[in-house]
């Protein structure tokens, strides 16, 4: 797994790109001029540095996505499960679940969802 942690303006940037990908490097210095309030420089320096932690690539101006918004979220659940529940996703769902109940429904479709990556 790979371990990849966002500041929360990282990840803001980071969430423009993945909106609009592949975005040409020079709309995403007016993206985040507008929205930011950034100048050109900060947003080559953030973009580089999203690009050289495997986010990112900027290839002839055009910027694309290394990792998915999904597969980073992944690996952040996944992270978070490690390091407060040592891995164990059982451990993590009884803390969840500690104050909610389900309904039939929602029951019936997380034990779905288990019995689709039992191992065999």
């Amino acid at each position: 797994m790979k371990k990849v942690q966002l500041a929360e303006g990282e990840l803001q940037f980071a969430e423009l790109i993945w909106e609009r990908e592949p975005v040409s490097s020079g709309e995403l210095v007016k993206l985040c001029a507008n929205r930011f309030g950034w100048k050109k420089s900060t947003t080559y320096t953030v973009l580089k540095k999203l690009c050289d932690r495997g986010l990112f690539v900027n290839h002839n101006a055009s910027v694309t996505a290394l990792i998915s918004r999904e597969e980073y979220f992944s690996i952040q659940s996944e992270q978070f499960v490690e390091d407060a529940f040592g891995g164990s996703l059982p451990s993590f769902l009884t803390a969840f679940m500690g104050r909610k109940k389900l309904s039939g429904k929602q029951a019936e479709e997380l034990k779905q969802l288990i019995d689709s990556y039992k191992e065999d």
